[in-house]
């Protein structure tokens, strides 16, 4: 008997958290006994999607700046409409080779704007299929809060008319959709809430650091990183920082910063073991992302949390609050985010209380793939 097939898209455009988080959902849903396809449109990052899974790469697209005003190709140049077409294109075969059961389409219609002249040619695709697989919208627990006139009106339009299923990868004992959704009581989809999408625990760190700091794909951290360097390069206290830079920092930022660095400061690309470097570190300090927050949730230490909030962007600056509310972490804005302002935070962390327990759900994953195998049970009996 054919096995029943899973079709994931997911464009990640600035870090890589949307495409950590898929591919979480991914391996489970191949672990489930689900034959699965993941559709990537992004800059190709190595262990990504990862194993088990069938990967399908689109021509790959960024964001030209941090306020996601426009796509680019991965030199930089705005891509124009035969671009386009031969994406939209390529994404409708791949959904036509792998006749799924299920669709998953992370962010849309929530987010992803840029992305709908591919992404409504496979909605109308979906429709016309026979018989149609069960359409799910693959969300973050917190969600940007739209500042245009119309925009949540639309989101729900399109929900209303073709979506199925919202999953909303978090625990509603943190944030439920109607916090940062105002429109969530229109939604006629099923909105059900999967548990924050962890990795599993790391084993113990191989190597402790007094201050973890990371960027994600760092692509948008160059203010910390350089803070950072400048801390570091003026602390008098003997402390041992890794500073976890990300692919996506630009080379000449990366070896500037390796070339100038204290011998207290070790400075990386990338770490595999990053989850288990934080088991052993004395304190983390990151940008509030989605992917990282669950990792340092985890791991269960110190965490200060200096949120990305250019562009409009809301989304980490409410997780944050959110968290330091919770005895989870403290709070550093951007704008106040200089080496001064980040030394004294990091020194007033160490020496607040350690983080309180929680009893969050991090099994996100795992329950993602048990609702859509229950959800398409439902989906074709109705």
């Amino acid at each position: 008997m054919r096995r029943l097939g899973a079709f994931f898209y997911v464009q990640h455009l600035l870090g890589i958290g949307h495409l950590a988080r898929a591919s979480r959902i991914a391996a489970a849903l191949a672990e489930d006994g689900f034959d699965v396809t993941v559709v990537t449109g992004g800059a190709p990052i190595a262990g990504f999607p990862g194993p088990g899974v069938k990967s399908v790469a689109l021509p790959p697209v960024t964001s030209g700046d941090e306020g996601f005003s426009g796509l680019v190709d991965l030199q930089g140049k705005p891509i124009d409409d035969d671009f386009k077409a031969r994406r939209s294109g390529m994404l409708l075969q791949a959904f036509r080779d792998c006749r799924p059961d299920i669709v998953i389409v992370e962010a849309f219609p929530f987010g992803r704007r840029q992305m709908r002249f591919e992404l409504l040619p496979l909605v109308e695709a979906i429709e016309a299929t026979s018989p149609r697989p069960l359409l799910a919208t693959s969300v973050r627990d917190i969600l940007q809060e739209r500042v245009k006139p119309g925009r949540n009106e639309e989101t729900v339009d399109l929900l209303n008319r073709h979506f199925d299923l919202v999953m909303v990868h978090g625990d509603p004992a943190f944030a439920t959709i109607d916090k940062t959704f105002p429109l969530a009581g229109a939604i006629k989809a099923e909105v059900t809430y999967t548990g924050l999408v962890a990795a599993p625990p790391a084993p113990a760190a191989s190597e402790r650091f007094d201050v973890v700091v990371s960027v994600g794909g760092g692509a948008a951290g160059k203010s910390l990183v350089r803070a950072t360097a400048a801390a570091a390069r003026n602390a008098q206290n003997g402390w041992k920082w890794c500073l976890i830079t990300g692919p996506n920092l630009p080379k000449d930022e990366f070896d500037a910063i390796s070339g100038d660095a204290t011998p207290d400061l070790f400075v990386f690309r990338f770490r595999e073991d990053f989850a288990s470097l934080l088991t052993g570190a004395r304190l983390s300090v990151s940008q509030a992302g989605y992917n990282t927050v669950c990792d340092v949730l985890r791991a269960g230490c110190r965490s200060l949390l200096v949120p990305f909030a250019a562009g409009g962007e809301t989304e980490q600056t409410g997780r944050a609050l959110m968290l330091e509310e919770l005895g989870l972490a403290t709070v550093l804005t951007e704008k106040d985010l200089t080496s001064e302002g980040l030394a004294q935070a990091i020194e007033q962390a160490l020496a607040g209380p350690a983080p309180s327990a929680h009893r969050l759900d991090l099994d996100g994953a795992r329950h993602s793939a048990q609702i859509l195998r229950e959800q398409l049970k439902q989906f074709r009996s109705a």
